[in-house]
């Protein structure tokens, strides 16, 4: 089942650059994250990342009107038509240069891509199969400088084009005889959006400046006319007018527009536009650069966000301003709106932001930061149901496995994080740091109430808690010695010194009170916790100690050397029980600045990170290198390598440098050809067309810095260059049967399933290893007859059937029936399954998960219920007593009645006394 496990999920970053775009629905944000897309579901708040990636880093993503199709673009110009529905790549495709921009039009038979100053009109594919998914359709020439957005009109007709030469140019989809193409001026800075009214040509185009152009078209949409020339037969005289237009059709090419066309000749009126108006942002001074903007025409709003990382929300074409707001201290690189215009989206690329804003509510819907340094350390909880990590940037995320978010972040670190780690509770997290701190943290308050320091500063490398939870331990870099603390009080227990080099990992045994120690001296040392902290063992080897961890069972100990090796010791005898000579798995690349080869370079490489599996049968290990390896510690051999990543644009990635970037005077490589610093200021050198040369980029090497296990058994994870990446057992792509005969079948599963002998037809399931077919055996058994089943089935089959469980349990919506079948089988197996704990702990953690998600869900079901039976009760109750008291008042109105009627039946009783008497 090693070989089983494929890339799943991509947390710790959910925004590089891009464009961002909402789904059909608008209930979803596709985001760009280095070389992938992630989807984030904002009503079910959880994240996916689709398994398709690109040679370098997306810089556009468009999507289909229907929702179904994507067109993913790279830096290079390499394009991916990707099914939103089966996650799968449809077509390649490549557009040889770099593409500013891609939008589908409106009734998804088009789309445009700007690239240079050109744009180009392609036939979008459709559902027919096509042995070329994107054909050409037009090419229009008008700007002089490059394309940088694009709007079509609501019924495809016309498509709008910004350039950075402040031009906007209007095309026709279709040879209109009275609109070919449109120029449009105003502007004294890059035109950043370029906006159509709904269901008319009215325009509005926004500028880098913080300038609002409003432009009026003369003629409504209905008023184009298609050119009539194109269905006659052509005569010379027509050759000759289109040779003066300089419009031509070229075979494979397509046809191209060119923005120099004359007039048409026709009598046709001729589309014209007016600027009707003029409005600007900056008029107190406090922007200084717009970057990105998005409009929507149902409400007509209008959003614009800032260099400042300040945004705009105005109603146009008045101009009124509805509110403004800063979410960041960088630059918004870019803006997006769902269909409904409720939601707007902001990716902040500086600091790895991704925001969903709720405008009318004022509130954030999603509001999720990566770490925008590198990760360095990554720990599981205990039940495998988070993922704990540290970065350069001296923040610790914690993010749910599940949802793939990060739901919170502890800021107290002054510096670089070394490593985290979970205590056995799983509910407290410690950190180590280069400021000279050891933190932990409680995930029920979520707060830092420890801070362990010690008595001289010193720099922690290294981190290790006991399995109690009760010994805190952190070695330093500088010192060499290691520190011990108790969680409880916070106080220095001891220091422990001997090593003769910095300490570069710690580890203490899962069974016993006992600490393992790397260290540069060549030494592994192993320190007793309950005899005075003395040196039990010292294993002496043969190159510098990197990384050390002990087997789940504590009965083996793997150390990584700097000479490429991974040895296997026995920590009872203190004797070596194997090595793996693992320098050649890793395959280095070769950086653009190193002047060795990768196979020269390779010999100074080593793994720095080690992770056992949940069995314990196999190692994983990881180092400077786009390589993981999988090795069998019985075999002593490699079991496979993932690849974590074929971003081209990191560095270190390829084997041999392109010999085509390499001149007398250095790799062109090496040559920064970015416009500019990003921060949207950019002061030319002289003589400099294109941004500024003296700015300078770096393209990050690719390394693996962690890696871990899932305790559950079912995922591993690393951090690396690209982000934290999580490999998951994929059991459909597996057969993998555990006794397979001739008479095991699917149709002799069935029989026994008709014939109600329920012990045999699990068995036999269990024997082909067909998860549908062992979902459908154990759904078609009675509820009654869960327990009868579960105590006459043999021993070897109840570890299977509480895994499958398990993994059921997670997904299915049967809770009750899969509760009763675990509790069944810890009920009636219990002892036995004691007796083999060490062996089933990945099942039993992985049911554990299960279970615990499941009881979350449905306790904040239970407590909105009872909130809302409490507030119905409380309003029934309000209600009541309005009723009682209006039914008091008509009770007293009823009587004053009857007092007032008779009051004047005595005064008319009165009267004709009174008259009687007089008479």
């Amino acid at each position: 089942m090693k070989f089983a496990y494929r890339f799943s999920n991509l947390l710790g970053a959910v925004y590089r650059q891009g464009n961002l775009s909402f789904s059909k629905d608008g209930n979803a944000v596709v985001s760009p994250v280095g070389n992938r897309v992630s989807v984030f579901d904002l009503k079910n708040n959880t994240s996916e990342t689709l398994p398709i990636s690109t040679t370098k880093n997306i810089t556009c993503v468009g999507l289909s009107p229907g929702g179904n199709l994507a067109i993913v673009v790279d830096e290079d110009g390499a394009a991916l038509l990707v099914s939103l529905v089966t996650r799968a790549v449809l077509h390649h495709f490549h557009f040889h240069k770099p593409v500013s921009s891609i939008r589908f039009s409106p009734d998804g038979r088009k789309f445009v891509v700007t690239k240079e100053n050109v744009a180009l009109m392609y036939h979008a594919p459709g559902k027919q199969r096509e042995f070329n998914a994107f054909v050409l359709d037009k090419s229009y020439y008008g700007p002089y400088d490059e394309t940088t957005c694009i709007d079509w009109t609501d019924d495809s007709k016309c498509f709008v084009v910004g350039s950075k030469d402040m031009s906007t140019w209007v095309f026709g989809a279709e040879r209109w005889a009275n609109l070919i193409y449109y120029s449009l001026g105003g502007h004294k800075d890059v035109v950043v959006g370029c906006f159509f009214e709904k269901d008319s040509l009215d325009l509005y185009t926004v500028s880098q400046d913080g300038t609002l152009c409003v432009w009026e078209s003369d003629t409504e949409l209905d008023g184009l006319v298609l050119n009539k020339s194109e269905n006659k037969p052509k005569t010379p005289e027509d050759d000759e007018e289109d040779e003066g237009e300089e419009a031509r059709i070229e075979g494979e090419e397509g046809e191209v527009i060119r923005g120099k066309a004359k007039a048409p000749k026709e009598k046709t009126k001729n589309v014209r536009y007016k600027q009707r108006s003029k409005h600007f942002f900056n008029k107190e001074g406090d922007f200084n650069n717009l970057t990105a903007a998005a409009y929507h025409k149902p409400t007509h709003i209008l959003v614009t966000g800032f260099a400042s990382g300040i945004f705009h929300l105005h109603e146009l074409p008045e101009f009124n301003l509805i509110h403004s707001l800063s979410i960041s201290d960088q630059r918004i690189h870019s803006v997006a709106i769902n269909s409904s215009g409720d939601w707007i989206g902001f990716g902040c690329s500086g600091m790895g932001q991704l925001l969903v804003w709720e405008w009318q509510s004022e509130s954030y819907v999603f509001k999720q930061q990566g770490h925008f340094n590198n990760m360095a350390s990554l720990a599981y909880s205990p039940d495998g149901q988070y993922i704990a990590t540290g970065g350069d940037d001296g923040k610790v995320k914690v993010w749910n496995t599940n949802s793939g978010l990060c739901f919170v972040t502890f800021t107290e670190h002054t510096s670089s994080i070394t490593n985290v780690t979970f205590t056995s509770s799983g509910f407290v997290i410690v950190s180590a740091s280069l400021d000279g701190t050891v933190r932990a943290y409680d995930l029920h308050r979520y707060r830092n109430f420890r801070t362990f320091t010690s008595p001289r500063p010193a720099q922690f490398s290294s981190l290790a808690v006991d399995v109690s939870g009760e010994l805190v331990s952190a070695g330093a870099q500088d010192s060499f010695e290691i520190f011990l603390w108790s969680m409880q009080t916070g106080r220095l227990l001891e220091v422990l010194g001997g090593h003769e080099g910095p300490v570069s990992c710690l580890c203490f045994s899962p069974v016993q009170s006992i600490l393992a120690s790397a260290s540069w001296d060549r030494t592994i040392r192993l320190w007793d916790m309950l005899d005075s902290w003395q040196v039990k063992e010292t294993l002496h080897l043969t190159s510098d100690a990197l990384s050390v961890t002990y087997r789940p069972d504590g009965q083996e100990l793997a150390v990584a050397t700097l000479n490429g090796e991974i040895s296997f010791w026995n920590p009872q005898t203190a004797s070596q029980t194997g090595s793996v000579a693992g320098r050649h798995d890793l395959e280095t690349g070769r950086k653009e600045t190193d002047k060795v080869t990768a196979k020269q370079t390779a010999k100074g490489k080593s793994f720095t990170s080690l992770c056992y599996s949940a069995d314990g049968e196999s190692i994983l290990a990881g180092g400077q290198s786009k390589f993981v390896c999988i090795y069998s510690i019985k075999e002593q051999m490699l079991m496979k390598k993932f690849e974590i990543s074929c971003n081209l644009s990191f560095d270190a990635m390829e084997e041999f440098l392109d010999r085509r970037k390499m001149t007398e005077f250095g790799s062109l490589a090496l040559v920064d050809e970015g416009a500019g610093d990003g921060d949207g200021v950019n002061i030319s050198l002289p003589g400099v067309r294109k941004g500024d040369m003296s700015s300078r980029h770096f393209k990050p090497e690719i390394r693996v810095s962690s890696l871990r296990f899932s305790p559950t058994g079912r995922s591993w994870s690393a951090t690396t260059t690209e982000g934290l990446l999580v490999y998951s057992l994929d059991g459909s792509m597996v057969f993998d049967p555990y006794d397979l005969d001739l008479d095991v079948t699917p149709a002799s599963i069935h029989k026994q399933l008709r014939l109600q002998e329920w012990v045999s037809a699990i068995v036999l399931a269990f024997r082909l290893n067909e998860k549908a077919l062992k979902q459908e055996v154990l759904e078609t058994v009675p509820h009654e007859q869960i327990p009868v089943v579960c105590g006459s089935l043999p021993d070897i089959y109840v570890e299977k059937l509480l895994g499958f469980v398990a993994a059921c349990l997670e997904k299915s919506g049967h809770l009750q029936f899969y509760m009763t079948w675990a509790q069944s089988l810890l009920m009636l197996h219990g002892q036995k399954l004691k007796n083999r704990s060490g062996a089933i702990l990945p099942t039993l953690q992985a049911l554990q998960k299960s279970i615990q998600r499941h009881f979350d869900n449905l306790s904040k079901l239970c407590d909105f219920n009872m909130f809302n039976i409490r507030y119905a009760e409380a309003l029934s109750k309000q209600r009541g007593l309005k009723r009682a008291a209006e039914e008091d008042k008509e009770e007293e109105e009823d009587e004053e009645e009857e007092e007032d009627e008779e009051m004047s039946e005595k005064m008319s009783e009165a009267s004709l006394e009174a008259a009687d008497m007089i008479l």
